[in-house]
């Protein structure tokens, strides 16, 4: 059997980590709708029979109608494949939500937070999501296949052996959906893809469909299979043609801001990527990110963080009547107490502060 299987797309989610740069969420978000209409093309192409929807299609809260309405009317373009929904925390099964309200398209099944089973002439389907924000054990724990024979599926969205805050998200272990025996696990909420950690692997986070910020690097996309009960063909096909990359610049030889700029504003950039600048190095001079930001004439560096030191001359400021100037002398006074890492730690910290370091 023949499928597409993303999670974590997110439409219409306000992207705020890039309202510094005017436009640029606006922009993000018609992306998004860009790249659910890519994929039923592909769908429709390659005449795929299922598309596996595992949760936060949409972020509740933000979503508008017409966007649902969009990609609805793209759901219709592919009447004759079958297209599995499972609601996830940030698009939960709600009493007023468009899973409830809105009239989609007969091809699309929307799984509720009980387990459903849906036999299909090659599979059998199992599916649940949320019906809340927060989801703290899940239905499978005893579940029995009833067609071993037949390739089972599982569609869900939640957290695998996560830590202790992943408990609320619908949680997992690879222990007991292995035990089950479910060919492909269909999974959404971790949104970076763990597509071939493992041989033989039958559990599958596809990652975001498009990245969200910068705490998603690389690739994003889907992920196709094929698959038979003795034989599994998956691949990842990147859909996001924008990828979110830190570039640390040393800035150690630069001795003042404006070299900051010339230095940033001289480095080879990808047009399509959108950038987060790492300042890193030795500085004697005050940076202030928000103005450096505002100042470089490149349109995809839309983040500058400063994590660079600053070279201070601890004998000329102990002498000086300031307020650096005392506070070098009582932390001095202190060295023997500490270690000289430490002691540097503390002096640069305070330093930063009475410099005004703003980022």
């Amino acid at each position: 059997m023949k499928f597409v299987h993303m999670a974590d797309l997110h439409l219409d989610t306000p992207f705020t980590s890039l309202n510094e740069v005017e436009g640029l969420g606006e922009k993000r978000r018609l992306e998004q709708r860009k790249v659910v209409k890519e994929i039923v093309e592909y769908i429709q192409k390659e005449d795929i029979p299922y598309f596996f929807i595992a949760g936060d299609l949409y972020e509740e809260g933000y979503a508008r109608e017409s966007t649902i309405s969009y990609i609805n009317g793209l759901f219709q373009t592919i009447p004759n494949t079958k297209i599995y929904i499972t609601p996830g925390n940030h698009d939960p099964y709600l009493k007023n939500s468009f899973y409830q309200t809105y009239p989609w398209s007969p091809n699309v099944h929307i799984f509720t937070e009980k387990l459903e089973k849906i036999e299909e002439p090659e599979c059998s389907i199992y599916g649940f999501g949320f019906n809340d924000f927060y989801r703290f054990q899940n239905p499978i724990s005893e579940l029995k296949l009833e067609h071993p024979e037949k390739i089972n599926i599982c569609i869900t969205h939640g957290s695998l052996e996560g830590g202790t805050e992943d408990r609320q998200y619908n949680p997992m272990t690879k222990g007991e959906l292995k035990r089950i025996g479910f060919d492909y696990v269909a999974l959404g909420h971790i949104h970076k893809t763990n597509y071939g950690e493992e041989e033989n692997q039958t559990i599958f986070y596809p990652g975001s469909t498009i990245a969200l910020g910068f705490d998603e690097l690389g690739e994003h996309g889907i992920l196709v299979g094929d698959i038979t009960k003795t034989k599994k063909q998956i691949q990842f096909i990147r859909m996001d043609p924008k990828q979110y990359v830190e570039l640390p610049i040393d800035i150690s030889k630069d001795t003042s801001k404006e070299e900051v700029i010339e230095h940033i504003q001289s480095v080879s950039l990808e047009p399509q990527n959108l950038y987060k600048i790492v300042l890193v190095g030795t500085r004697n001079f005050e940076i202030n990110t928000l103005e450096l930001l505002k100042q470089i004439e490149v349109e995809n560096i839309i983040k500058i963080k400063n994590k660079t030191k600053i070279q201070y001359n601890l004998e000329t400021l102990q002498t000086e009547n300031t307020l650096k100037g005392i506070f070098v002398r009582k932390v001095l006074e202190q060295k023997a107490n500490y270690s000289e890492e430490y002691m540097q730690n503390v002096i640069e910290i305070g330093l930063d502060a009475l410099t005004g370091r703003k980022e």
